[in-house]
């Protein structure tokens, strides 16, 4: 079988910024990771909500998928494996790299599936991130896999998980599994929103707002 080469699965990030380039050097980045099918527009409207202190990136995931994309396959599918989770941290990763020199820290933000990205890739980079946010999302059962390094998580990392209990999307496995391991490894601040269902509304985000200043902005 012919394998496609990386450049051809994942082209280079389309990103969209809060500021312009030259406005963007010496703020706090947060890095914005969309659920599955969306984009990289859907998200930003929730930057103008928030502390305009953040220079505010949001990224697209590489995978077609429908009229939108995803970071990977969905966790019930065939086609899913801890590996493509994997692939898909690595194109962030490698992505936030080039450019965190300009930033006095990086703060991770995804709803849903992107919730599952923010998490990856403060697992497989526990000391890189200055705080993280989860909506409405899930953490990735990695087994004993050693590029997950939850054993350096001690609980010091502030995090924010808001959800509704009525979510019709996230399966109840994937919230035990969720509280588990939030409740172990990080600064847990969590939220229930009661007519939210899968989605965002603005009383959560007035609350991100908040964590996210007292959190990281005040530090």
């Amino acid at each position: 079988m012919e394998t496609m080469t990386d450049a051809e699965v994942f082209p280079a990030p389309v990103v969209l910024w809060s500021h312009p380039e030259g406005q963007r050097a010496g703020k706090p980045l947060l890095v914005l990771l969309h659920g599955y099918g969306a984009n990289e527009q859907d998200l930003l409207s929730v930057a103008d909500m928030l502390p305009g202190d953040f220079a505010v990136a949001s990224v697209r995931a590489p995978i077609a998928m429908g009229p939108g994309f995803t970071w990977f396959p969905l966790t019930a599918s065939i086609d899913y494996s801890l590996d493509r989770v994997k692939e898909a941290s690595a194109y962030v990763l490698e992505w936030i790299d080039t450019i965190r020199a300009g930033h006095p820290s990086v703060s991770l933000l995804g709803f849903s599936m992107g919730m599952a990205m923010a998490t990856t890739l403060l697992r497989q980079r526990p000391a890189d991130f200055a705080a993280v946010v989860g909506l409405s999302g899930f953490v990735v059962d990695a087994g004993n896999d050693p590029t997950f390094k939850d054993s350096e998580l001690d609980g010091t990392v502030p995090m924010f998980w808001g959800r509704d209990q009525q979510d019709p999307v996230i399966t109840q496995d994937k919230i035990e599994f969720t509280m588990g391991w939030v409740r172990k490894h990080v600064k847990l601040t969590k939220v229930l929103y009661t007519g939210m269902w899968h989605g965002i509304n603005q009383q959560e985000i007035e609350h991100v707002g908040e964590f996210l200043t007292h959190e990281v902005l005040n530090k």
